[in-house]
């Protein structure tokens, strides 16, 4: 009888352990960053749990307080999300991989319509990003842009120098020259690109330590 007791105890305190170190997640999944992604499946990592994506894309899922959410569906670019002890829900942008065979793929398992994956192919490459994954403009740059450093907020294109005081290089959104780009969220993003050498010329001498354009959503065309 005292073994039997003891084993329900170390039973039932390791299952107490285990559930105070496990929470739930909550997330929306999306392409285009706009249309509602279905029937995928995210996986946590280390809690080895799984959860399907419901008709609008949402899902919840089991896992621990820092832990590593895969979602590999077909047609789509594999994503990896980490997650922290303070994030309860995120929106995750799948970007689509289009050729013909993913397009019966994506419509065929059921991931979206196929009359909206037809606008969106037709009329929204430009959404067609994984910008939103991104928790900020500097995180985006730095994984998007090859040879771009960020410290403190100063952007720095490897591979250019010059005598100047400054080696910053040049910020430029929506065609104005700006100081401070730290406001700008990634989902509103329509293109980045860091221009040095010859394509910075344009921009004179204050192109010489490099230039980083990025235009908005809602910037002018």
């Amino acid at each position: 009888m005292f073994r039997f007791t003891f084993v329900l105890a170390v039973v039932l305190l390791t299952s107490a352990q285990l559930f105070s170190q496990n929470r739930v997640v909550y997330g929306k999944l999306t392409t285009f960053n706009q249309f509602p992604i279905s029937n995928v499946k995210v996986v946590a990592k280390k809690s080895e749990t799984s959860a399907l994506s419901d008709s609008m894309g949402i899902f919840s899922i089991v896992c621990q307080k820092t832990d590593v959410l895969k979602i590999k569906p077909e047609a789509f670019q594999a994503v990896t999300r980490r997650v922290g002890p303070d994030l309860d829900s995120l929106v995750i942008n799948l970007v689509f991989v289009d050729n013909e065979s993913n397009r019966k793929i994506a419509t065929g398992y059921g991931y979206i319509d196929e009359k909206d994956l037809t606008y969106a192919v037709s009329n929204l490459d430009h959404e067609n990003n994984d910008f939103c994954n991104y928790p900020d403009i500097y995180t985006l740059m730095k994984g998007k842009l090859a040879g771009v450093t960020v410290s403190g907020g100063a952007v720095f294109i490897r591979g250019v120098s010059s005598l100047a005081a400054s080696s910053e290089a040049l910020l430029v959104v929506d065609g104005m020259i700006v100081d401070d780009i730290s406001w700008i969220n990634p989902c509103h993003v329509r293109s980045i690109d860091a221009l040095k050498d010859s394509s910075a010329s344009m921009y004179g001498s204050r192109g010489t330590n490099g230039v980083v354009v990025i235009k908005t959503k809602t910037g002018i065309e």
